[in-house]
């Protein structure tokens, strides 16, 4: 079976389901509406005489159950026998490119677009066109990897998906046999562990997990695991009854009093979606994952989501088109060092699934495929590295057991050398004397120069935060908590970048700080708005008030639930009356500059005081003038944001707070 696992059949099985209607019998149709590919080939292929569609059908079986090298000769005849359908040209180009014959699938794909007509069709063979154009670039380029399959490990059946935690390997596998999943034709999976070194395994420690995983009847997938181990998600398919759905999602179980509790959907997870290949950060803060959920790019896109106060994963985020294709992108990992590896059949590549890594420099994200020997014509997913040189990986390349296996990696790079940026900050308030003390419990998000989210993080009681930050780069760290204003503070590593060639470290640190300082909200007290200045006698808007003004927009945009008055003062050189009007001109055209950048005018009110709330009062100096010709803004209207939970809700479901105290617990385990 050419299989990068059994789970992703059950994500064919949900999309793109198509008949051939009257050319294909009530039985067949039951059993592929039922995802049961296995059964239709074996029905079809009993036919002594096929159909066009029949061949298509049959195709369509084997890759639907991921075994597209074997759905090459059907798609073929189909296409001999004109079938209608213009996907059966993109998908016989695929399997000629997983069957290693790239020039045949050239011509397929250029035959096809010279006469296709289906747009969509037409915009995927012309993708797929242009990565086997720069296949031949790619086979150029050297490598320093070295691989190795795990043979102690695998065995003719599927051994997929290894993690590495605490002296442990955890794989996925069908190697015990038992009932078949009628979508492949195979075993369903269970999850085990096995002791190891390194890749040196104990194979008399093989077992499967405690039953709670392993369900009968189900397809257990993937599994992330908290630093600790005491915490895990996993993926599961299939389930039926005791989920209510019969699609793939991620699952939680902790370990608690000598026992794993019984596994929870995910609070985050889609009834309507695909939700597989979980992997968690480092901190246990950031969950990564593969989802086919609505408004994605195409197949199966890699999400991420945060790890909030209480628990509960939330601000789940698409990685965006520089990540995700119109194909499949699964299996995220992030390394110590903050490389993205994943998997794509959407990125140029050998012809499968290929291993990627996505790098970020100068705000701009980079992905490489990372070339032979760690990928090949086959199936090449789920890496995981154990160290910054060495890890695991699966592959289903010839040479192997017999289905997906596990293969080792090392990186004999002689001149890597490993460079971290980390921002390390701290939100702060002011107390009633003017002293900065912490304030806990806030969130805190890092934005790009171009305002696209790229981390979010909750503070604990110290106030801290920290980011993986890149070289040569400005940042955006927005800092917010209920019943304070959401406020903005700038960063940048430009110019701050070490050249690795002068470092004699293999690994080197760079760590940088940073404050985010946020006001309560409290009606009716006055903030200075900085530098508005106006021409004498005059109230028009000038380039330098609008810088200031900017960010009062800015300000505005990021706390929609406040609604102030700005306010004009001048000096005491006129009379009451003409520094009443001025400043209330002032206090207009201020107003109404930041409704033309876009805020709603019932926020705002306007109000001009002239010189009846002087801050000096006997001011003598221009300075002192100055100080008292100012623009001010203050709260008068505040709709209360819902606060964050620092606590876990008593009535919260345990999936939602499986994860809560999980830092403390690994400083009590170290």
């Amino acid at each position: 079976m050419n299989s990068y696992k059994i789970l992703i059949a059950a994500f064919y099985f949900f999309v793109g389901l198509f008949l051939y209607s009257c050319n294909v019998n009530k039985k067949v149709e039951k059993q592929f509406n039922k995802g049961h590919f296995d059964l239709v080939i074996k029905t079809l292929g009993g036919k002594s005489k096929k159909s066009a569609e029949d061949y298509l059908l049959i195709a369509e079986s084997y890759r639907k159950s991921n075994r597209i090298k074997e759905a090459l000769p059907f798609y073929k005849t189909s296409i001999d026998q004109n079938v209608e359908d213009e996907y059966a040209y993109f998908h016989y180009a695929r399997a000629l490119e997983a069957n290693e014959q790239y020039g045949e699938a050239e011509s397929i794909l250029e035959s096809y677009l010279a006469k296709g007509e289906d747009e969509t069709v037409i915009k995927l063979a012309r993708g797929e066109l242009d990565g086997l154009l720069e296949l031949d670039e790619l086979k150029k380029n050297g490598s320093f990897y070295k691989v190795k399959n795990l043979a102690e490990v695998n065995t003719p059946s599927i051994e997929y998906s290894p993690i590495y935690n605490n002296g442990n390997l955890y794989f996925t596998s069908n190697r015990e046999g038992g009932k078949i999943y009628l979508t492949t034709g195979t075993p369903f999976t269970d999850i085990y562990r096995v002791t190891t070194k390194g890749a040196k395994v104990q194979m008399e420690s093989l077992k499967s997990l405690d039953p709670v995983f392993n369900e009968p009847g189900t397809n257990e997938g993937s599994i992330a695991i908290s630093a600790n181990g005491t915490s895990v998600i996993f993926a599961k398919g299939n389930a039926g009854k005791p989920t209510g759905t019969d699609n793939v999602n991620l699952y939680s179980s902790r370990y608690r009093n000598g026992k794993w509790s019984n596994p929870r959907i995910l609070n985050i997870c889609d009834p309507k979606a695909w939700d597989s290949s979980p992997a968690l950060s480092a901190d246990g803060r950031t969950l990564y994952f593969a989802s086919d959920r609505k408004g994605g790019y195409g197949g199966t896109d890699i999400y991420v989501a945060k790890r909030d106060p209480r628990g509960r994963w939330v601000d789940v985020r698409n990685l965006g088109e520089a990540i995700n294709t119109s194909g499949n992108e699964v299996f995220p990992f992030v390394s110590k060092d903050g490389i993205l590896y994943f998997s794509s059949d959407g990125h140029a590549g050998y012809g499968q699934l290929d291993l990627f890594e996505a790098i970020r420099s100068k705000g701009v994200i980079t992905v490489k495929n990372m070339g032979a020997p760690i990928n090949s014509p086959s199936d090449d997913f789920g890496l995981h590295e154990y160290n910054l040189t060495r890890g695991f990986f699966t592959s289903n390349r010839k040479g192997g057991k017999g289905d997906d296996d596990i293969y080792t990696y090392v990186n004999e790079d002689p001149d890597l050398k490993i460079v971290n940026y980390l921002l390390t900050g701290t939100t702060v308030t002011m107390d009633d004397g003017g002293k900065e003390v912490i304030l806990p419990n806030s969130k805190v998000t890092l934005t790009g120069n171009g305002g696209e989210i790229l981390d979010e993080a909750f503070t604990g009681n110290d106030g801290k935060f920290k980011f993986r930050v890149y070289p040569e780069e400005d940042y955006n760290l927005k800092g917010e908590k209920a019943s304070y204003i959401t406020r903005r503070a700038l960063f940048s590593t430009i110019g701050k970048s070490v050249d690795k060639s002068t470092l004699t470290e293999f690994e080197t640190t760079i760590n940088f700080e940073a404050k985010i300082v946020l006001d309560p909200v409290i009606i009716d007290k006055d903030i200075l708005v900085e530098n508005i200045y106006y021409d004498l006698a005059k109230w028009d808007i000038r380039p330098d008030a609008a810088i200031e003004l900017d960010k009062l927009v800015l300000m505005l945009t990021d706390n929609p639930e406040i609604s102030i008055e700005l306010s004009s003062h001048t000096d005491s050189r006129d009379t009451d009356s003409n520094n009443y009007v001025l400043s209330q001109r002032r206090a207009t055209s201020a107003v109404d500059y930041i409704i033309s950048q876009g805020i709603d005018s019932n926020r705002l009110r306007a109000k001009g005081y002239g010189e009846s709330r002087l801050k000096i009062k006997e001011a003598k100096t221009e300075e002192e003038h100055q100080i008292n010709r100012r623009t001010e803004f203050k709260i008068i209207e505040y709709k209360q944001k819902i606060k964050l939970n620092q606590t876990p809700d008593p009535e919260a479901d345990e999936t939602d707070r499986f994860f809560d105290n999980i830092d403390e617990e690994e400083e009590s385990d170290q």
